[in-house]
């Protein structure tokens, strides 16, 4: 199938930045299924790339699985080392995509010239440091030209806010969630292969931590969380849930992080984010819907059905924690990712056959009270709400839908989102209707339990 070039340069309703890459190409093989149908406003796409050529390869893989009759995809070189490429490829296109990491090393630039640009940008990013240091150095001109940058709307971490969210929906006007726990249980009938963007980023993470916290101390304040009841107690290493039949570790993620960053932003705007020329329904819509929205503790643990199964993540996290700290150490972990995380990640990627094997069920465990005039004065929670958002394999297939879903609704629903500016996703898309979008598209939201002790 041969690429149509557009010649108007404000078609592009949507640029994928990376389009070739591992998961890129998955992103492209999800676009196209939107792509001229019925009722969806994505008309036109520019796939984009430092070769083209791959991208072209990229997307004839895409098109074998895709029944759409006809496309009008353009294929544009851009390199993030090349300033004026990227200012091309966002003057000329309403939203990116971007899809290059690890992001701390590619993914500046691209944001760069989105907000200078005054192009949308979404990204699949996981790293808490990039997130941040974006926020800091971008949000003001962000607002003033009208750029929405919004990072983590792939696994990491839309199913981690809209799952939290899901949990919170459940709890009564009179109730006071305490704590969130949530445990990510993946399977697979082959072997479950990790992304190695993410086997990477998080290598670059343990070498980069300290700068996350200097970031944090240089920058003003943020408002304080105000959650019900005392503090809870961190608990064992090696949690086990029996209500969900699972033993859980901490997972050090960026779920927790970005949830975090949406509360805090609630905190300081207890209305959500006004859209920049929504309407009088929409409004009182999303005031009703952040009115309902609690804050609790937040946590992540990757889960196993015994103790056994957890070893692997636990030996891959022993060898990142201790030989990411050293350059050395680094180059041994990047070169031989599948020794060092007994064949969880691996240069080459998964195989097909084994994405297509591979699901995901994130069970979201909360504690809290059933009145809000109990916190001050229980020492125990006396509720517990269960919920659950089950999907498809994490990297390849999840990630390209929830990212897909969240171009469609910024696409679809633009007057009701803020004008511009750095956010979390939850905060800019928890009230919209990306919750149904994504159960229309194999991720579901279930209520497992509500129980009163």
């Amino acid at each position: 199938m041969e690429a149509i070039l557009t010649q108007n340069p404000k078609l592009y309703d949507l640029a994928i930045l990376g389009a070739s890459g591992f998961t890129g190409k998955y992103v492209v093989r999800e676009a196209l299924k939107f792509l001229n149908t019925h009722s969806s406003p994505l008309k036109t796409i520019a796939l984009a790339g430092r070769n083209p050529d791959k991208i072209t390869q990229s997307l004839k893989w895409a098109t074998q699985s895709t029944t759409t009759p006809s496309l009008s995809i353009s294929i544009i070189k851009a390199d993030v080392s090349d300033p004026d490429s990227l200012i091309n490829l966002c003057s000329k296109s309403k939203l990116v995509l971007n899809c290059v990491g690890p992001f701390r090393l590619y993914g500046e630039p691209v944001v760069s010239a989105c907000v200078e640009t005054g192009c949308d940008y979404l990204d699949i990013c996981g790293e808490p440091e990039f997130m941040e240091k974006m926020e800091a150095f971008y949000h003001e001109k962000a607002v003033e030209n009208g750029s929405l940058v919004i990072s983590a709307c792939g696994f990491d971490s839309i199913p981690a806010e809209m799952g939290y969210m899901f949990n919170i929906k459940q709890w009564g006007s009179l109730a006071a969630p305490n704590k969130i726990d949530a445990y990510l249980n993946l399977e697979s009938k082959k072997n479950i292969v990790g992304n190695i963007g993410t086997f990477e980023s998080a290598v670059l993470g343990v070498a980069n931590s300290g700068k996350l916290q200097e970031l944090r101390k240089s920058r003003p304040s943020r408002a304080r969380l105000v959650i019900p009841g005392p503090r809870p107690s961190k608990g064992a290493t090696i949690e086990h849930q029996s209500h969900i039949e699972l033993y859980g570790v901490k997972l050090p993620s960026a779920d927790s992080t970005v949830v975090r960053r949406t509360l805090v932003t609630l905190t300081e705007n207890p209305e959500g984010l006004p859209g920049v020329n929504e309407s009088e329904e929409d409004a009182e819509k999303r005031k009703k819907f952040w009115a309902a929205m609690k804050p609790a503790h937040f946590g992540v643990k990757i889960a196993s059905k015994s103790p056994l199964g957890l070893i692997r993540f636990i030996m891959a996290g022993l060898f990142i924690g201790l030989f990411g700290k050293i350059s050395f150490g680094r180059r041994l972990l990047l070169k031989f990712p599948s020794v060092f995380t007994l064949g969880w990640f691996r240069k080459e990627g998964p195989t097909e056959e084994e994405v297509n094997s591979a699901s995901f069920t994130m069970w979201f465990v909360g504690h809290g009270y059933s009145d809000v005039s109990l916190a001050s004065a229980a020492t125990k929670t006396d509720t517990e709400i269960i919920t659950r958002v089950m999907g498809p394999e994490i990297g390849y297939v999840t990630t390209p839908i929830v990212l897909l879903q969240c171009a469609l609704v910024l696409l679809s629903h633009r007057n009701n989102l803020p004008k511009g500016g750095v956010y979390p996703p939850g905060i800019v898309f928890g009230a919209t209707d990306l919750q149904e979008r994504l159960q229309q598209n194999g991720i579901t939201f279930d209520l497992v339990s509500k129980s009163a002790f």
